[in-house]
């Protein structure tokens, strides 16, 4: 099942803030994937980092043609904001 993304908004934490399309709002540690996978090493660049859109039809999120994340990964390992 997919919970698409409706928004992405970076923080300055390296941090994402995703709200999904069910009002569900999640935050998402980029650095993790960052000293694991090569390929996320750019996104050290807070330009680049800042640079995250959604993607078309909400499957996932993206920097640019190489870096991406799907939105089932997001929603997974987010975790939950609580108020």
């Amino acid at each position: 099942m997919f919970i698409k993304v409706k928004h992405v908004e970076p923080m300055q934490d390296l941090t994402l803030r995703v709200t999904f399309e069910n009002g569900v709002i999640k935050r998402y540690d980029v650095k993790p994937l960052m000293e694991r996978i090569d390929d996320f090493k750019p996104l050290e660049n807070k330009i680049l980092f800042k640079g995250v859109k959604t993607d078309m039809g909400g499957y996932g999120i993206s920097w640019n043609d190489f870096i991406d994340l799907e939105c089932t990964e997001l929603w997974d390992n987010g975790v939950a904001e609580t108020i």
